[in-house]
């Protein structure tokens, strides 16, 4: 656990009791300071008082009165579409508004830190699509590099819940939109951006406050290094907002498909290889194509991002080249589950809307394709231009007939089930095919999550791979 620095002895206001809510209020307790608790569900009301601690209702009049700060869950609206009330309270009352993200960083570094050999270093990655994939395949280096290290935030543990940064570890965290918007503290020393796409936009109040809110994380506290993907307008902005010229290698521009030749430090795929520049020469090239847990375009930028981040950490070409290759890949995104007969399974169960579906339909060249669920609006119309490789569509859940009226030409069979959509590509399929879950839909018909379901494809191929 990291205690929270700043506040002993006062009372601070904890809003929210999920993972993040719990894990703040333990080590604010931990830190000297007393938090006062609350959450509107009385679900989690009551299993924070389970837990042992004691609630305050924020929302009666003048439970902010002499409160030092409030620290908010990510989920919580703080400004659009509008503020949940306590937090429209504490700013009228001029209380700070924090979360456990600029708590961290606030709370990390310790006097011990001075005394170490290789003082410990924080990465964070942000973006649109891809985080999750970056932060575990550099957190996979480091390991195969035996380096020590940590990974929290939207994935692994709550950033409050590490354990203190030992000599010469790295903590490498993913950081959505929601966290980096209201952090009040951010100063990693490696600042990663892989790329931007329409997400989230009634929270942030369009476009450019979601943009807004993942630059915070290079403009606030300013990195000691920025690995920014320029595949989009917005990346381009950011490089050119952080580097002094073309050369500042503290700016490390990544590709996936651009050539990035005029820089100080590059990084980029073309053809399948990865090149890395450096002040006009290119120092390093791997080839990504037989790197089995990152098929794709969208995973080689993934690849370059985190390339880019552990070059500038020290790590060595060849080191970063063969863990690339033992990298198995996030469950449900692009994650290979069996071969068999030369056919690959595939579960890529996070691809719930049109923009990741194609991405994951680019990545093969023959696939079969379990696609469907609770379609979003426009349905799969989207994906026309990335059928090509698409030799057959196996369709399941609530939305099947209606994605079967898009899919023009392509031959499609409706099977309504996982059981039976698995039961007939597998039965299809010959060798050099790809059977591809990619639903392009939510998962809410069927499943709880789209977890679920990636689980029931995985648990319906080993079935019939053995």
């Amino acid at each position: 656990m990291i205690p929270v620095k700043g506040y002993s002895g006062q009372q601070v206001a904890v809003l929210g009791l999920g993972r993040s809510g719990l894990a703040t209020a333990v080590a604010l307790q931990a830190g000297g300071a007393e938090p006062l608790l609350w959450d509107d569900s009385p679900e989690a009301r009551l299993k924070a008082e389970a837990d042992g601690f004691t609630l305050t209702d924020l929302t009666r009049h003048g439970a902010l009165d002499g409160v030092a700060a409030l620290i908010t869950s990510p989920g919580i609206p703080h400004l659009y579409p509008a503020p949940h009330p306590v937090i429209a309270r504490a700013f009228a009352a001029g209380v700070p508004v924090d979360n456990d993200i600029g708590l961290f960083f606030q709370s990390a570094a310790s006097s011990e830190w001075a005394e170490m050999e290789t003082p410990p270093k924080v990465v964070a990655v942000t973006g649109s699509n891809g985080k999750s994939t970056t932060t575990a395949l550099i957190h996979h280096i480091l390991e195969v590099a035996g380096r020590p290290t940590q990974m929290a935030g939207n994935i692994g543990k709550g950033v409050l819940s590490i354990d203190p940064p030992l000599d010469g570890e790295v903590v490498v965290l993913e950081l959505s939109s929601y966290q980096t918007e209201l952090a009040r503290a951010l100063t990693p020393d490696v600042a990663v951006f892989t790329n931007l796409s329409p997400d989230h936009l009634d929270r942030h109040g369009g476009m450019g406050g979601y943009f807004a809110a993942k630059a915070r994380l290079f403009t606030q506290g300013g990195p000691d290094r920025a690995v920014i993907g320029v595949d989009e307008a917005e990346g381009w902005f950011l490089a050119g907002q952080m580097a002094q010229g073309p050369m500042d290698d503290r700016v490390i521009r990544i590709s996936s498909g651009q050539k990035l030749e005029g820089f100080g430090w590059s990084v980029f795929v073309r053809k399948g290889f990865l090149a890395e520049w450096r002040k006009g020469r290119q120092v390093a090239s791997v080839d990504l194509r037989e790197v089995k847990g990152l098929p794709g375009a969208h995973n080689h930028q993934n690849a370059c991002a985190a390339y880019a981040a552990c070059r500038s950490l020290g790590l060595a070409p060849k080191l970063i080249e063969g863990a690339l290759h033992s990298f198995a890949g996030l469950p449900h995104r692009s994650q290979l589950v069996g071969e068999k007969g030369g056919v690959r399974f595939v579960n890529d169960s996070k691809a719930t809307n049109v923009d990741s579906a194609a991405k994951a339909l680019q990545a093969f060249p023959k696939i079969r394709w379990i696609a469907g669920g609770l379609g979003k609006d426009g349905g799969i119309a989207g994906l026309k231009p990335h059928l090509g490789s698409v030799v057959k569509a196996y369709l399941i859940g609530h939305s099947a007939r209606d994605f079967a009226l898009q899919l023009g030409d392509t031959p499609h069979e409706i099977c309504e089930t996982m059981e039976r959509a698995v039961a007939r590509a597998a039965a299809e399929a010959v060798a050099g095919d790809v059977v591809l879950l990619a639903p392009a839909a939510a998962s809410f018909d069927q499943y709880p999550n789209f977890e679920k379901r990636g689980e029931d494809f995985t648990a319906q191929v080993r079935a019939l791979i053995g």
